[in-house]
């Protein structure tokens, strides 16, 4: 069975490791700790600071796991390249909206894991970003949205 590929770029990849690093020096470190000092206090059936401490444990586990999966099956993504089409890992500046109503905004193109709509990076998989995949500047397309169709031209690609 094929493993699933995680799109990244090195910026998201540097983060993940961060990330993993300090789930697993010091947040790890920390749970144990707490757990200890819940032990310490006797009676676990009735001990609010051990359940929740356990439970944090689970989710920190979970978590480093998670990471570990996805590093293990990292694809990453190249970011400094020039294409005349939009391919993963461009930034790509559109123009949204009709003639009465328009607006400018600058997406790159990355992965689902990697995806922060708010700083600009939106998903390969997203209904925009699979849209863009393929096209070139000067190409529009529109985009069925709850609150009605909404115009995309794309301005320029990098």
């Amino acid at each position: 069975m094929s493993q699933k590929k995680y799109l990244m770029t090195q910026e998201g990849l540097d983060k993940l490791n961060a990330e993993l690093n300090t789930l697993i020096t010091d947040r790890r470190k920390d749970i144990i700790e707490r757990i200890q000092e819940a032990v310490s206090h006797g009676d676990l059936s009735e001990n609010a600071d051990y359940a929740q401490a356990k439970e944090e444990q689970s989710f920190t586990e979970g978590r480093i796991q998670e990471i570990e999966e996805m590093l293990k099956n990292i694809e990453l993504i190249d970011t400094n390249h020039k294409h005349a089409n939009v391919t993963i890992g461009s930034t790509v500046v559109v123009i949204v909206g009709s003639d009465d109503e328009k607006s400018e905004r600058k997406y790159t193109i990355v992965g689902s894991n990697e995806a922060n709509p708010a700083q600009g990076k939106i998903s390969n998989e997203s209904l925009v970003g699979k849209m863009l995949i393929g096209r070139k500047a000067g190409d529009e397309f529109s985009v069925q949205a709850p609150a009605g169709d909404v115009s995309y031209k794309i301005k320029s690609i990098a």
